[in-house]
């Protein structure tokens, strides 16, 4: 009757590493409120106590969104805001940021200043917890019929 456990007793040892997704919306699949799992698999971040990030730039009609692990971010960004709690919240300010470059190159992005507002979004207490709402559902979903369908079968074999 409990042949079942041995099964269930693996899947809960793989791993206890948080697992984000990691991607860019100028690549196929990635956008704010959907995230394709067949192209971009779910990464662990390398840290215990690590997050996962989701970030939207805006500027105007263009966005930009990235999703990745915390402590990936953090050597490139400088305008992660303090609080890391759970949730979404605007940038920190950059007031120190290129204070002693001259340069005329308009080309190059050196305050980062493009973008009119940023947003990031933390999570923690959740693997891919960085993905946007229509995976969650498929998600539930699959689950569901999974258990449907095992349950059919294990009637059966009873």
């Amino acid at each position: 009757m409990l042949w079942w456990l041995f099964f269930m007793l693996p899947v809960s040892q793989i791993s206890c590493e948080l697992w984000c997704y990691s991607c860019v919306s100028s690549q196929p699949g990635c956008e704010e409120f959907y995230i394709d799992w067949r192209i971009h698999h779910a990464i662990t971040c390398p840290r215990e106590d690590d997050k996962c990030v989701k970030i939207i730039e805006r500027k105007g009609v263009d966005k930009f969104i990235t999703r990745d692990c915390l402590s990936n971010l953090e050597g490139q960004k400088k305008d992660i805001p303090a609080d890391r709690y759970d949730g979404c919240r605007k940038a920190a300010e950059q007031p120190k940021l290129a204070v002693y470059v001259e340069n005329h190159i308009t080309q190059l992005e050196i305050k980062n200043q493009y973008w009119n507002e940023v947003t990031y979004c933390f999570c923690e207490f959740d693997q891919w917890c960085n993905h946007g709402n229509f995976l969650y559902c498929n998600k539930c979903i699959l689950i569901l019929i999974t258990v449907f369908v095992l349950s059919t079968m294990i009637n059966n074999f009873i």
